[in-house]
């Protein structure tokens, strides 16, 4: 499995969640890594990117509250979460564009599930 999600949860409006991507040693060649959130009777959503030199972009309704960080050291790529609303809720997936031995493509994690009650 290329990637494993973790660090979702429940949390009321206000608080904050930190997600975090394993990315499997066997990938390589990494030019985006992203995160993406779905909810029921909404369009997904690419929430925040970031490529192999560092640019980041964020949807502009999470600007200013999440940050898209990568661990090198750890092969992760991480979503810090704060002053979540009830409108963050959702399952959010991690997606990187690289290589998996010989197989360049598009790769996604299982998801993780993250709920904002007011």
């Amino acid at each position: 499995v290329p990637l494993v999600e973790s660090g979702g949860g429940k949390v009321q409006a206000g608080g904050s969640l930190r997600l975090s991507c394993e990315i499997s040693r066997a990938m390589h060649s990494i030019q985006t890594m992203g995160w993406y959130r779905a909810a029921p009777g909404k369009q997904r959503e690419l929430v925040a990117s970031i490529t192999d030199t560092g640019r980041t972009d964020y949807l502009d309704k999470v600007k200013g509250r999440f940050t898209i960080s990568r661990d090198n050291a750890k092969n992760t790529v991480n979503l810090q979460m704060n002053s979540l609303k009830p409108e963050d809720t959702g399952v959010y997936c991690c997606e990187v564009t690289g290589m998996s031995g010989c197989r360049r493509g598009d790769y996604w994690g299982q998801g993780t599930q993250v709920t904002v009650s007011s």
